[in-house]
């Protein structure tokens, strides 16, 4: 049996890692992880690590829960895969008829994929030949937000507006329109910071007018009936540098395109199932998009599964005899997995038998409390959150917002510190945040608060 060092030999000599430079790890060893148990992973000499990320936001209720587990188990013994098309099966169609129920009235056809990415680009492809079959053949716009991330396909890298992601691919992406992030720390438009939000925490108010949908307004005033949808992370631009917005922003932006009739896409893949303290972000709006994209908790991180859905009206667009055309030509070889279902159907069991929702506010509150006093710290800029996310942006000076040279790699410093003290953080360049797992407990809330505060107060540039 191969040991640990001579896996991770293999591991170099055959492995690539995804947003890793490989070339780190000539002599540092990755972090061997040989199991999870609840929020902690444990290395092969058992020592335990905060999963304070969530594996990537996608871990809700622990790692090995019981009931998950034990649902993947049984339909292991009685189906584990079947194509979707032309079949079904009863844990997709289950699991379809409680995601409707779930989300706002007006979302009543779900059509599954694989992940975040295809998630979102499901939606921007049924918008696109929805007005073709609707006979507006102008509309073939799609806009998104600056620091937008929505995945790594080609459509979806088309709407994204993190650079370091796009820039390599940009002659492969097509043409979209492009909005100012809602980026209340650096907002352009000097908004100042109100008494019921001090840090400007999208849970607040802001100051301002905002000024930052101008843009939106200009651009719908020109073209607005020649865009077909716009995309956007609801009230946390995660992969953006947790980007936290305030709610009037999203039901503004939402009022605007609903009034040129453009699909308003949601893309919860990050946000979905309580993230945000609701079960999705868009609640604390009161709206209903045209497309919703959910993956990440959807299994609770267990199995590979997404879902994009839509409304009767886009639906009706497409059903119609076959010589007609409209097929919507588009799937995905784990479709509807049986496997995915049983996990997605037993993650929003553990949702209802452990009122997890109603138990996140107790926490919430001690989460979003303890993390102000993170401001204190030198190196912080700010400090934003909302419901179990929070972030604090690192910079060289605080009183002018500069950031730290890349070439300081102040994150990845941030990264190594932390395993020390038994946190897995991971930082988006040099903002460092937590994602945590629904099932986190007060004290653990708390001990991880401290540790990450000793790592960040210890940082030494």
């Amino acid at each position: 049996m191969n040991s640990e060092l001579d896996l991770l030999d293999l591991d170099r000599k055959y492995l690539w890692h995804p947003y890793t430079q490989m070339k780190d790890f000539e002599k540092d060893n990755l972090l061997f992880v040989d199991r999870g148990e609840g929020i902690f992973l444990f290395d092969s000499l058992g020592r335990r690590y905060y999963d304070t990320i969530s594996s990537w936001w996608c871990i809700l209720h622990g790692h090995n829960h019981p009931m998950i587990k034990s649902a993947i188990m049984a339909q292991l013994d009685r189906l584990e895969h079947v194509h979707f098309a032309g079949t079904t099966h009863e844990g997709a169609i289950r699991l379809a008829e409680r995601l409707v129920d779930l989300t706002p009235d007006g979302l009543d056809r779900v059509f599954y994929s694989d992940n975040g990415s295809t998630a979102c680009e499901v939606a921007i492809k049924m918008s696109f030949q929805y007005w073709r079959h609707m006979g507006e053949t102008a509309r073939k716009g799609f806009i998104s937000l600056e620091r937008g991330y929505h995945g790594d396909t080609v459509g979806a890298m088309s709407l994204g507006g993190v650079k370091a992601f796009n820039s390599p691919f940009d002659t492969l992406t097509f043409d979209s329109y492009r909005i100012p992030s809602p980026y209340c720390y650096r907002c352009p438009y000097k908004a100042e910071p109100t008494v019921e939000s001090p840090n400007r925490q999208g849970a607040g108010l802001l100051d301002c007018s905002l000024a930052c949908l101008g843009p939106l307004d200009e651009l719908l005033a020109d073209k607005g009936h020649e865009i077909a949808g716009i995309i956007l992370e609801p009230l946390l631009q995660a992969a953006g540098g947790m980007i936290v917005y305030p709610v009037k922003y999203l039901k503004r932006l939402a009022e605007l395109v609903s009034n040129y009739g453009i699909h308003l896409i949601l893309d919860e893949v990050a946000t979905g199932f309580g993230r945000t303290g609701r079960m999705f972000a868009l609640e604390h709006a009161g709206i209903s998009p045209d497309f919703l994209c959910l993956s990440k908790g959807l299994t609770a991180g267990y199995i590979p599964m997404a879902a994009t859905i839509t409304t009767d009206e886009v639906y009706n667009a497409f059903y119609a005899d076959y010589r007609e055309g409209r097929t919507f030509f588009h799937g995905h070889t784990f479709t509807g997995n049986p496997l995915a279902s049983a996990a997605a159907l037993a993650s929003l069991e553990v949702f209802e038998q452990e009122n997890v929702l109603n138990g996140l506010q107790d926490k919430i509150s001690v989460f979003q409390s303890g993390i102000k006093g993170f401001r204190k710290l030198p190196f912080v800029g700010d400090v934003r959150g909302i419901g179990m996310v929070a972030a604090f942006e690192l910079v060289m000076d605080r009183k002018t917002g500069t950031m730290f040279p890349p070439e300081k790699r102040v994150g990845q410093m941030i990264y190594k510190d932390g395993l020390k003290k038994g946190l897995i953080l991971r930082p988006l360049n040099d903002i460092v945040y937590l994602f945590l797992p629904l099932s986190v407990t007060v004290d653990q809330i708390e001990d991880i608060l401290d540790r990450s505060f000793e790592v960040i107060s210890g940082l030494s540039l």
